[in-house]
């Protein structure tokens, strides 16, 4: 059945930031309720929380969300080959399973899994290894432009996807409230559930801002402030902090 012209314009748009941080991350200072007071303002209709290797964050964000906004529970997820995105949980996948062992995990709950930051070499990508082409099929989409990425690692990551026939979005990846929304995914239809997302994902438009110097220098003056008030990574296997490099 074809969709008449008034049909197609009365589908809805919707705003993604897909990747976003608050102060459950070892290296974020941004109040849950600030992340989604600053979502709200800059347009964005649905903001997914991303917190390393908790959800503790999201799910607060998500119960201060306003009206017109739809807080996604997510996760960064650090495996032992580099971190994966996980969306729509109900319960956090702990860190340093296989990349494989996490995306079931995250199946398990009804998610879905995207990759982060794939190759960019400053972080815990999973492009700096052979397997990441073994996970493709595995996966639902793959961050084309992360706002924080460095030098060409956008540009391969819009490569990986566009050679595996995978979506691209666009993605704050904010650490401060600063970054909340410079960049995103403008859909058609309703992302608010896993079937809903996966389908918006083939409309995808991206919206390509970057994050300040002044907001990527805040990193490691969080991750200090944060480590000295308890709140450092967790250790896999055990809960505990991890010592790292990235953010």
């Amino acid at each position: 059945m074809t969709t008449g012209p008034g049909e197609e314009a009365a589908r809805p748009r919707a705003f993604l930031d897909l990747h976003c941080h608050t102060a459950a991350s070892f290296d974020s200072r941004s109040r849950p309720r600030d992340v989604v007071r600053a979502a709200f303002e800059r347009g964005l209709t649905h903001l997914a929380i991303t917190d390393h290797d908790r959800i503790e964050g999201a799910l607060e964000a998500q119960a201060l969300a306003p009206p017109g906004l739809v807080v996604l529970v997510g996760e960064e997820i650090r495996t032992r080959e580099g971190d994966l995105i996980g969306l729509f949980l109900r319960a956090a996948v702990p860190p340093g399973l296989s990349a494989r062992e996490a995306i079931a995990a995250v199946r398990e709950q009804g998610g879905l899994v995207g990759i982060p930051h794939p190759f960019d070499r400053w972080r815990g990508s999973l492009g700096r290894r052979a397997w990441l082409r073994d996970l493709a099929p595995l996966v639902d989409w793959v961050e084309v432009h992360n706002a924080r990425a460095l030098f060409r690692a956008n540009a391969r990551a819009a490569a990986f996807a566009a050679e595996h026939g995978l979506p691209g979005v666009a993605v704050s990846d904010a650490h401060t409230l600063l970054e909340v929304g410079v960049a995103s995914t403008v859909v058609d239809g309703d992302p608010s559930t896993p079937d809903g997302l996966r389908a918006a994902l083939r409309t995808a438009s991206l919206v390509t801002g970057r994050g300040s110097l002044v907001a990527r220098l805040a990193t490691p003056i969080a991750k200090g402030l944060n480590w000295w008030q308890g709140n450092r990574r967790r250790r896999p296997g055990r809960g505990g902090p991890e010592p790292t490099d990235d953010g």
